[in-house]
């Protein structure tokens, strides 16, 4: 028996004998775990998928990897033991179909079972404890929006943990997922589930089923409020409620008919009481109003005694409080995981990158002569007072110094780059720089929509919303690029970004790993997205903090407890405009320019404008570099990406006589490359590569050849010349026009153009029918052997027509 007669002969029918039924998707389904990393081209690595995943109330209670019969039992208890980390089932099984072995993967207790338990069996066996809200959570499925919709395998893992600490009785709860991961689509199921089992803090107490609970959804921003609010249109229209200010200004009060409350924190701080003092909307419920709070980006807020956050959580302590966020802890939001504790579930950025629910990156170094600025006499100063002697760095420019050249070479370069058909994002480094960009890409464009380019910043308001509306749809190409300085590095739910220029600093590893997500939603077509890096951000993925281990919890320095118990002063006075609340913008204040304070501890002076000499303008020069992503979710240079090649190459060939022989016939070549692809080194890849070492022209062949065994790239043309002769011989006037047209093609496309799959589309593209290449060909079976027996003479002989490198 192979591997499906033995899942279909053996292994169902003792299954469904267990009480498991037919494999379906209640009780026992065949699951993709990962979609596999994307290598390029509409290519991915290969899926993970479990062979059986057994459900039982809603919980993943275990993993069967099948093998076929004439294989020994454990043969499969590896990727047993993988799927069930991944999907964090309880126990791990591998089977023959004659023979059961089982791994408990929280004891480590393994060895063979005589049979398959019963559902009821596998419950008890992973759940000694009864719990009953963990039972009633489970009976509630999940809402698929009409069948649409299914959780990944972190997604469900993120809702089991967070609605276990709820049944386990645990009051702060985190969820720590990259950008891009749904962590809203995850909120909504959590309250999704807490609705419908009609937990509350009082059914929490008694045990029982009461009311349905009252949830607040809270975030710093109205277009994640508004987000949020569409995300949960599944609900019953009379329970979802949208705490504006304007509406709470007109009736007088705050709206409490409703199950899931939506709000931003400015709104719940504005407001005041009897005596005129600020006191907050917030006090318009009473302090066990809501069960349950989802705090969205709750790193934003900090959760620090002074925030905001902090004000408003504390008065509703009563509530269980769920934290959301995109970044692992650090120093810069220690505070955060202090007041939640520890994260119930983490997801990262490089593993959604290599399962492939992320898009990986690349990142374009840009270095130019004029990263750095000391005034010389024949500058023009045109505004403000220059500091003789004084070198001007990134954090200066467009803060301190404005040097309107400077800004436009960069703009002209990274626009050269890019296809200025995709969707782009550029961070500026202040609103007034944002604008004066915008200004420069409109004016080097190729489009002729005066809307091309569009600011979004916190001065344009709602026209800039509007324009970020339109640049979130999909269907439109228009806002094709905007720019910003602050207000997009979160909350920018665009999936086609497939550009993300840095034109500031970036300084904070927090905003760094935001600004990321901006492009690593999936696309169709969608394979990477382009960082184009003018301040060396780069660096960032050197940092230990890149995407590392989460640090230890540390206890509150002045009661020593985890998470921080000590009381809780009112929220402080705004530092710039000194109220409370805050009626500052919502976007953040920037820093002033010359001290970097906020609010500003200097006097301020006035922007210097310079205008540089005519002959430094045309001296201005650039240097880039492509960085290539690691199997360790870190981008590497090409130096070290052709290192690690030149490493991996041995174990698919030996000789280039091997690599000839392999390149030569598509179905070989084909596995191939599969190979190299599974290892990292995808046709996208290998084809930056051949950039970098001058072989753009050249077949990928050349490319392997010369990292390999040091041999110089010759051009498609070239080898076409060279093999010429051995390529027509024997071959009569019409086949040798066919493989004429066949090798056009090769020449201007590359490699690609000799797959089989291509054949087809060739014999189309050349005779418009099978029948007029019948005519002119042979049988179809004698057209495959032409097209596929002339390409071993595409690749022999080679010695003489090239030298080593």
């Amino acid at each position: 028996m192979n591997e499906a007669e033995t899942r279909a002969e053996l292994i169902d029918p003792a299954l469904k004998a267990a009480g498991w039924g037919v494999v379906d998707a209640s009780r026992v389904r065949r699951e993709m775990i990962t979609q596999g990393r994307l290598l390029g081209a509409g290519k991915r690595a290969r899926q993970d998928i479990a062979d059986y995943v057994l459900i039982y109330r809603g919980q993943k209670l275990a993993v069967i990897e099948a093998k076929k019969r004439d294989l020994p039992v454990t043969e499969g208890l590896a990727q047993a033991r993988r799927y069930a980390e991944r999907l964090q089932a309880r126990f791990a099984y591998s089977s023959n179909g004659q023979g059961i072995y089982r791994v408990d993967m929280h004891t480590g207790q393994e060895g063979p079972v005589d049979a398959w338990p019963a559902p009821h069996e596998l419950w008890a066996a992973a759940f000694a404890e009864e719990n009953v809200w963990r039972e009633r959570f489970g009976a509630v499925p999940f809402e698929d929006k009409g069948g649409f919709w299914q959780p990944r395998y972190y997604q469900h893992n993120a809702i089991n943990q967070a609605l276990e600490a709820v049944a386990g009785g645990r009051e702060r709860i985190l969820l720590t997922l990259a950008t891009g991961t749904g962590k809203t689509a995850i909120a909504f199921q959590i309250a999704w589930k807490l609705f419908h089992a009609r937990w509350s803090l009082a059914a929490r107490v008694s045990g029982e089923p009461a009311r349905q609970p009252r949830i607040l959804f809270l975030a710093d921003r109205n277009i994640l409020a508004n987000q949020a609010f569409n995300d949960f249109s599944a609900f019953p229209e009379d329970a979802l409620v949208r705490i504006d200010p304007e509406i709470i200004r007109k009736r007088g009060r705050a709206p409490k008919n409703g199950n899931v409350f939506f709000t931003i924190f400015q709104t719940f701080m504005a407001g005041r009481d009897a005596e005129g003092n600020p006191a907050g909307n917030f006090g318009d419920y009473p302090p066990d109003f809501f069960d349950f709070i989802i705090i969205d980006e709750c790193h934003r807020g900090g959760a620090s005694d002074e925030s905001n956050w902090r004000g408003i959580l504390e008065y509703f302590r009563p509530a269980v409080q769920l934290g959301l966020t995109a970044t692992p802890r650090r120093q810069h939001n220690a505070d955060t995981y202090a007041y939640f504790g520890e994260p119930v579930y983490v997801y990262s950025l490089k593993e959604g990158i290599n399962d492939g629910f992320l898009t990986p990156f690349k990142v374009r170094q840009i270095a130019t002569t004029l990263d750095d600025y000391v005034y010389t006499a024949d500058d023009q100063v045109i505004e403000g007072e220059v500091e003789q002697g004084r070198r001007y760095t990134e954090d200066d420019f467009n803060r301190v110094i404005e040097i309107r050249e400077r800004e436009q070479f960069r703009v002209s370069l990274f626009m050269q780059q890019i296809d200025q058909r995709e969707k782009t994002l550029v961070f500026c480094a202040t609103q007034e720089h944002a604008l004066a960009v915008r200004d420069l890409i409109n004016q080097s464009k190729t489009s002729t929509d005066p809307h091309y380019c569009e600011r979004v910043t916190a001065n344009d308001g709602a026209e800039g919303e509007r324009f970020l509306r339109q640049f979130q749809d999909n269907e439109k190409t228009i806002p094709t690029i905007l720019t910003t300085s602050q207000k997009l590095s979160t909350g920018v739910d665009a999936r086609n970004v497939r550009n993300i220029v840095l034109m500031r600093p970036v300084n904070s590893m927090i905003e760094f790993k935001q600004i990321i997500g901006r492009g690593t939603r999936l696309y169709d077509g969608k394979d990477y997205f382009t960082i184009y890096d003018f301040v060396k951000a780069y660096q960032h993925f050197s940092d230990p903090e890149w995407d590392g281990e989460p640090l230890a919890p540390e206890p509150c320095a002045s009661c020593g407890n985890l998470p921080c118990t000590c009381a809780v002063e009112p929220p402080q006075p705004c530092a710039v405009c000194r109220q409370r609340p805050c009626v500052c913008e919502k976007e953040p204040p920037e820093p002033c320019p010359v001290c970097g304070e906020q609010p500003c501890v200097c006097e301020k002076r006035r922007k210097v404008k310079v205008k540089l000499a005519d002959g430094k303008v045309r001296s201005i020069q650039h240097m880039s570099a492509t960085s290539f992503w690691g199997p360790d979710g870190k981008p590497i240079s090409a130096a070290e990406f052709i290192q690690r090649l030149f490493g991996d190459l041995p174990a698919l060939f030996s000789n280039e006589d091997e690599l000839r022989s392999l390149w030569g016939s598509p179905d070989t070549r084909r596995k191939l490359l599969e190979g190299l692809a599974e290892k990292g080194y995808g046709m996208e890849q290998l084809a930056d590569l051949g950039k970098l070492i001058e072989a753009e022209r050249s077949d990928l062949y050349d490319v392997l050849a010369y990292i390999a065994f040091n041999m110089a790239p010759m051009t498609r043309a070239e080898r076409v010349a060279a093999h010429r002769k051995m390529i027509f011989q024997d071959h009569d006037y019409h086949q040798r026009e066919f493989l004429q047209f066949v090798l056009d093609h090769y020449v201007a496309r590359g490699v690609g153009e000799l797959d089989t799959d291509k054949l087809p589309q060739l014999i189309e593209l050349k005779y418009h029918t099978m029948k007029d290449a019948v005519r002119e060909l042979g049988p179809a079976g004698n057209i495959r052997e032409v097209f596929v027996g002339f390409q071993r003479h595409l690749y022999e002989g080679d010695d003489g027509q090239r030298g080593a490198a």
